[in-house]
This record gives structure tokens, C-alpha cells and sequence, in this order.
């Protein structure tokens, strides 16, 4: 596969802090890759350093073979980020500052009214189009930075903390959104603290936390990492059968028991959930119910680095 990103040995200080610490990674065309951590653990500097706002303090960034430290005019040309925190003055109009923005990014005038129409109404932000910007809630101010992203189309879209403040249903339309995006040609980056966000968005995910790379992979590589981290719930038919299936399904891994329900820790328990019943039926043991529960994000994120997501 192409590499959009090359992040090579990045380290970026402010003063005595480090906020990136050496971070290496490659991030290919055409896929959603987020960055998962806390607030404060270095996403947000990593993202703005890709885009060319901050310069590296070591290490380099390169955007499709463009260094952001010798190139930055060319990186810029290939990039477009959504901020944490929107920009615009509280005077602003939605419409008026999304029209200027598409003009800016190449459209002509009576293209620009067409694209800028479509996407206020496809995020809902149609009826707010004459409102002032300081009349706004923190949610609707939010689609408006994520609307100028779907108006520029970029070769590469960053998205930091994309659905922060802002409601279920228009979470699930934001996301549709940006998948689109990513289907008509964009790569997409993604920056959150959201377990689920990232879970269902992801392709693959680095793990950030105090600056530096944690873990990095698809999320069921991620989940995998936790030691007996699945857990199987299998519940059968006869109590004197119980001490049979303890020891049966003490072959698949750790077992605790209540009753005629048994959790049994184990790693893929997707994979084993069908060998436990074999097991179980093919000794006459009848199982009446079965489910598999995989570790979360935060599970992952706790056992990798001893602390919580929302710290």
C-alpha cells in the first residue's frame, strides 16, 4: 500500500515539555487511522505538526514524500484540518464564512453556493446559516469546522476530536460524512478520546499517551493484547453436570462459576466459542446459552498503560 504519512523519530517540546516523544509511524492512503489517548497526551500536537502549524522540534513528517519541514507550502496543498476548537469570529455567519472557504479552496461562485448548500443541510446546519456564530451551540459550532473539511475535499482530512459536544444522532451523520469522504478519495486522520468513536471508525489506531506511541494496530490486534481479555459466557442445562464443565473449560482458559452460567477467560473467544460447545456436547453436556464479550478500547488502553482514557 502507498504511504500518505511517514512520521519519522518526531519529537516536539514546548519549553521543557515534551508533548511528542519520538513517534514513528506510517499512516497509508485511503485508510481511517485515529490517534487514541487522553487530553494532553500528544494527538493534538501530533496532528498540528502533520498539518504545518508547528514545526518539529527533531524528526520529520513526510506527506506523500513532502517533508513538513522543507516543503510545508506543498504539505499544505494536500491537507485539511479540522480544528479541536472551531475557528471563527462570533460575528461570523455560518453560510458566509463556509462560502469564503470554498471560494478560498478553489470553487467558483455559483459552485461554491451548490457545495456549501449540500453539506450545511446534510450535517443540518442549513436553518443556522444566518445565525451568528456566538448564538451557536458547541456542537453546531463543531459541524461548522467539520463542514469545511467536506467542502475542500482534501488528499488528506484531519479530524481532531470530530463529535466533541455534540449530540448521538449527529455523531452518526458526521461519521457517515467523513466515511464518505474517505470513499471518494480522501485519507482520513482521526483524534479522539472516545473509545467508540474510534472503534468504529478506525482502521487501525495508535495508542498515544505522554507523547509517545503505546500500541498500534486494527482494533481486534488491540484487543488481543489483553491477556484473557475475552470472556465466554456459557450456561447449560443440569447441575450435575457443572463440575464436568469446569474441567472441560479449564482447558480453554481461566473459569469462574455461578451456578449453571460459566465465564470462561480466554483470549479470541470469538474463535473458541464453537470448540467450547463441541467439547461440552460431545461429553453429553447440553449448553443452553453462549455469548462472548470482548475487551473495549479502555480495557486496552488500561492494561497498556495503567491509566483510563478520560483521565
Amino acid at each position: 500500500m502507498r504511504k500518505a504519512i511517514e512520521i519519522v523519530n518526531l519529537v516536539k517540546r514546548f519549553g521543557d515539555t515534551i508533548a511528542v516523544d519520538n513517534l514513528s509511524l506510517d499512516i497509508y492512503e485511503g485508510e481511517i487511522f485515529g490517534f487514541l489517548g487522553p487530553n494532553g497526551s500528544g494527538k493534538t500536537t501530533t496532528l498540528l505538526t502533520i498539518a504545518t502549524v508547528y514545526k518539529p522540534t527533531s524528526g520529520d513528517v513526510r506527506v506523500y514524500g513532502y517533508s513538513v519541514v522543507n516543503y510545508g507550502d506543498k504539505v499544505r496543498k494536500l491537507i485539511g484540518i479540522a480544528f479541536q476548537d472551531p475557528k471563527a469570529l462570533g460575528i461570523d455567519k455560518p453560510y458566509d464564512l463556509l462560502l469564503w472557504h470554498a471560494r478560498v479552496v478553489g470553487y467558483s461562485f455559483n459552485d461554491a453556493k451548490k457545495v456549501v448548500k449540500g453539506v450545511m443541510e446534510s450535517l443540518g446546519l442549513w436553518e443556522y446559516r444566518n445565525k451568528y456564530f456566538y448564538q451557536l451551540s458547541g456542537g453546531t459550532r463543531k459541524k461548522v469546522e467539520i463542514a469545511k473539511i467536506l467542502i475542500q475535499r482534501p488528499k488528506v482530512a484531519i479530524f481532531d476530536e470530530p463529535t466533541a459536544q455534540v449530540d448521538v444522532t449527529s455523531k452518526h451523520a458526521m461519521w457517515d460524512a467523513i466515511r464518505e469522504l474517505r470513499n471518494s478519495g480522501s485519507t482520513i486522520i482521526l483524534a479522539t478520546n472516545d473509545m467508540f468513536e474510534a472503534e468504529r471508525m478506525c482502521e487501525r489506531i495508535a495508542i498515544i499517551y505522554r507523547g509517545r506511541l503505546r500500541a498500534l494496530g486494527a482494533v481486534k490486534e488491540l484487543k488481543d493484547l489483553v491477556p484473557y481479555g475475552d470472556i465466554v459466557e456459557v450456561s447449560i442445562a443440569k447441575q450435575e453436570d457443572a463440575e464436568r464443565a469446569v474441567k472441560i473449560l479449564s482447558g480453554f482458559g481461566k473459569v469462574g462459576a455461578n451456578g449453571l452460567q460459566f465465564m470462561v477467560y480466554l483470549n479470541r473467544g470469538e474463535e473458541k466459542a464453537i470448540e467450547i460447545i463441541d467439547a461440552l456436547e460431545k461429553v453429553g453436556i447440553r449448553v443452553t446459552r453462549i455469548m462472548v464479550k470482548e475487551p473495549t478500547l479502555d480495557d486496552v488502553f488500561f492494561y497498556i498503560t495503567k491509566a483510563k482514557l478520560k483521565e
